[in-house]
């Protein structure tokens, strides 16, 4: 996937010989250089159809961040990325992707308070088993405490955490109603920022920060569908590191750590039905002892960057502790039954209603959202996919007479949905105009320069036919498939000199963003 710190992505020899000119004419010099490389992941097998991205040299995300005006950070807020325009269109376009995909898999998006009460926190665990990680929160006004119900307050009633996760405020949701079988199971999302006190020295670019955002989702189901839930939430994961052709990536099975809270029945039993899951799923898994969460084991997926470092990116964990301490239940028939994820064709048994505690599994398919960026920046290097890409098309005038700008900005608007005879939106997100009065050949060098997806070039003779010239070699391939081409004869002859109208551009331009091109 990503790269290492090399000259070069070296599949083939490891050495090159360099000449030099000593300084007598007649004995030449040669010296044999050895440079160490190890082949990177991209150019290992992968586990999706598309070759991803390969970039000449080892990207790191801090410095391509900059470079390409994706974020930047502030010492009044460490660990907090701040995105610029351009990294909010690509962190906008991966929350979209989940979204569409939210309707696949059935997940209701929900929106929840970013602090809450000490008390909370100490009823979910979190207090106990992960206080060092959470900052507190306190007013400056003992005045404003919140009051308890005999009209007193008190300093723990005053004192708030922000949220390190969102599974305690999911679950208040889901206790908020009674809840029958035929109901689960209920499947929440949330992309609320979270908030957790790493130790600044580890603080890294998106890797590892204090503020963040996970595509945070919380299923609640019956004992019974356990291993359906974890099989479909595996395939939302390959089915979106497919699309971002990120890949290999690996599957670890954490189990119980030293900390933990609940039975060891609990934990054998929820350690089980992942394993089962993971022989289901197809794909080898590795076991990764003690490293679980303090409620339950988990499945993480891990990708690497460019330094070779392993980074867990989407997780999926089984709790059975959560829903004991928020006294979590649904009312179904033979609750024992039920209880044990079994089921019963006895009328008699049937007849007998019950409440019964459901299953709670944590998934994130992204992880950190910022995290994940880190690692596209670094997998792309520049050269983006066109509905990832911030810049994504770019208007280039010949000259600046006037019929030539108002064609510019009329072609600008079709793309953008502004104009009078098109006035709805058309999602695309950057279209820019550069109608400098510089030439062609250096406004075309900046706009590749700067990795815009698709450049248009407009000139009297467009005007005259109403049309527009499209060099569309920014968008990486593969994305057209002629039979018997290879990437650079495609280019050569079908992406560099299209001539098109502007309603015809924005279909073409339409069609790759809408199949994640």
């Amino acid at each position: 996937m990503l790269f290492q710190r090399v000259s070069r992505c070296a599949t083939g020899t490891a050495a090159r010989a360099v000449t030099r000119q000593c300084s007598s004419p007649r004995t030449p010099r040669t010296t044999s250089i050895q440079i160490r490389t190890r082949q990177c992941s991209s150019c290992a097998p992968a586990t999706t159809t598309d070759n991803p991205p390969r970039p000449s040299l080892a990207a790191d995300h801090r410095t391509l961040g900059v470079q390409q005006e994706l974020f930047t950070t502030s010492i009044y807020s460490p660990g907090s990325p701040i995105f610029l325009p351009n990294g909010a269109r690509i962190f906008n376009r991966l929350v979209a992707f989940l979204r569409e995909h939210y309707v696949r898999y059935d997940f209701d998006e929900v929106i929840t308070p970013t602090i809450y009460k000490k008390s909370l926190w100490a009823k979910s665990g979190h207090l106990e088993n992960y206080s060092e990680d959470m900052f507190t929160v306190t007013s400056s006004s003992p005045s404003r405490a919140d009051a308890l119900p005999d009209g007193s307050t008190s300093p723990e009633e005053a004192e708030y955490g922000l949220k390190p996760m969102n599974c305690p405020g999911h679950c208040l949701i889901f206790a908020s109603s009674k809840r029958s079988y035929r109901d689960l199971p209920i499947r929440y999302a949330d992309f609320s920022p979270l908030h957790r006190n790493e130790i600044s020295g580890a603080l890294s670019g998106l890797t590892r920060v204090r503020r963040f955002h996970q595509d945070d989702g919380h299923i609640f189901c019956r004992p019974s569908q356990i291993e359906q839930e974890i099989r479909s939430t595996l395939d939302f994961i390959r089915v979106t590191y497919s699309v971002l052709r990120l890949g290999p990536y690996r599957l670890a099975l954490s189990t119980r750590p030293d900390s933990y809270i609940g039975s060891l029945a609990d934990w054998d039993g929820a350690e089980d039905a992942l394993k089962s899951a993971l022989d289901a799923c197809g794909q080898s898994w590795t076991l990764n002892e003690g490293d679980g969460a303090f409620y339950g084991p988990k499945i993480d997926v891990i990708l690497k960057d460019s330094d070779g470092k392993e980074h867990q990116t989407a997780t999926i964990q089984l709790d059975f502790q959560l829903p004991k301490r928020f006294e979590l239940e649904y009312q179904a028939p033979a609750p024992e039954l039920e209880q044990r994820g079994e089921t019963t064709t006895d009328p008699d048994l049937l007849s007998v209603s019950g409440p019964v505690r459901p299953v709670l599994i944590h998934r994130a398919v992204l992880g950190s959202v910022e995290r994940l960026m880190a690692l596209l920046i670094e997998h792309y290097n520049g050269k983006w996919p066109l509905w990832l890409n911030p810049r994504q098309a770019i208007i280039l005038t010949v000259n600046d007479s006037t019929p030539v700008l108002d064609w510019a900005r009329h072609t600008q608007s079709v793309l953008l949905g502004t104009c009078s005879e098109n006035s709805s939106a058309t999602g695309l997100g950057s279209v820019d105009v550069d109608d400098s009065a510089r030439s062609l050949p250096l406004k075309v060098r900046e706009a590749k320069t700067k990795g815009y997806g698709v450049i248009i070039v407009v000139g009297p003779k467009n005007v005259s036919k109403q049309t527009v010239t499209v060099d569309a070699t920014g968008i990486p391939p593969p994305y057209i498939s002629s039979p018997g081409a290879t990437p650079e004869k495609t280019e050569t002859k079908k992406e560099k000199a299209l001539e098109m109208t502007p309603q015809e551009l924005l279909r073409f331009i339409k069609d790759k963003v809408d199949t994640y091109q």
